[in-house]
């Protein structure tokens, strides 16, 4: 069952911007049997330290937290948190988010051969 705990939902805005990461501490977060890379997003929030917290009370558990947000085709989508951190600036708190995003890998298969003689 899932409930508003298990995720941090983007209400509204354009969709997250994600940027790959290539951290050394970070790239140890990503290590897991799926295809996937990390990336970061910067989230404007007024309860940043909540968010965080609810991040880190997922994790004690055990239990997995995500990222929902809605593409910019306007279907929604969500993405493994796998670190957080709230930054308070001048314009407010950002919500700092490392989540893991699973590629679609598109495997081909047959043989391609180049040679006239078939």
């Amino acid at each position: 069952m899932t409930t508003y705990e298990d995720r941090i939902t983007i209400v509204e805005g354009p969709p997250p911007t994600f940027e790959p990461v290539g951290d050394a501490w970070a790239l140890g977060l990503s290590e897991s049997p799926n295809m996937s890379k990390l990336a970061i997003t910067r989230l404007r929030t007024f309860n940043g330290n909540a968010l965080v917290e609810r991040c880190q009370r997922a994790w004690r558990q055990k239990l997995p937290i995500f990222l929902e947000y809605r593409q910019s085709d306007g279907l929604r989508n969500q993405a493994p948190i796998v670190a957080a951190r709230n930054v308070e600036t001048q314009e407010g708190h950002v919500l700092l988010l490392w989540v893991r995003m699973v590629e679609e890998v598109e495997l081909e298969v047959g043989y391609e051969d180049d040679s006239p003689e078939e």
